[in-house]
């Protein structure tokens, strides 16, 4: 039963790392549930608590590096809160308007056209949009190392 349970957790958080570039998979959570999954597989006996407070803490910080990164890049290049709703709307569209170049182009679109509505000139959407999206691309680059290192610290304690 170890051998099937440690290898679904490996493969069940390959799969969160590629999902976290889909803005509405909550990836960290599913690497946690895994976990959780696993030990109840296992009873209970190889992930300690100290690797479950590291979980935790990971979990909470993959949750706020996407919003804070996408602030920052706005507001780094002048972007607005439209813009930053525009690019997480235009990411969520990009799921299935030419997936997977959607999910890096709807974002730009998304984050322009809500610049746009905010006011802004045609140059000033352009540098707001891209602010959004390098924040947005920022945050899922921060997400993903912070699962990264999530299923580092499962697999080490499993293995």
């Amino acid at each position: 039963m170890n051998t099937f349970a440690d290898w679904l957790f490996v493969v069940v958080w390959v799969v969160a790392l590629l999902a976290t570039f889909i803005p509405v998979v909550p990836a960290g959570f599913v690497i946690v549930g895994m976990a959780l999954l696993h030990e109840l597989l296992v009873g209970f006996r190889e992930i300690t608590l100290a690797i479950w407070i590291i979980l935790g803490v990971l979990t909470v910080l993959s949750s706020l590096v996407d919003n804070i990164a996408g602030a920052i890049g706005a507001r780094r290049y002048g972007g607005s809160r439209q813009g930053i709703w525009g690019a997480f709307v235009g990411g969520l569209l990009g799921i299935f308007v030419l997936p997977p170049l959607g999910l890096f182009l709807m974002p730009l679109v998304g984050a322009y056209v809500g610049e746009l509505i905010a006011g802004r000139s045609m140059q000033g959407a352009l540098r707001g949009a891209w602010g959004a999206v390098v924040g947005l691309l920022g945050g899922m680059a921060g997400k993903f190392l912070i699962h990264l290192l999530m299923g580092i610290a499962v697999i080490q304690a499993i293995f």
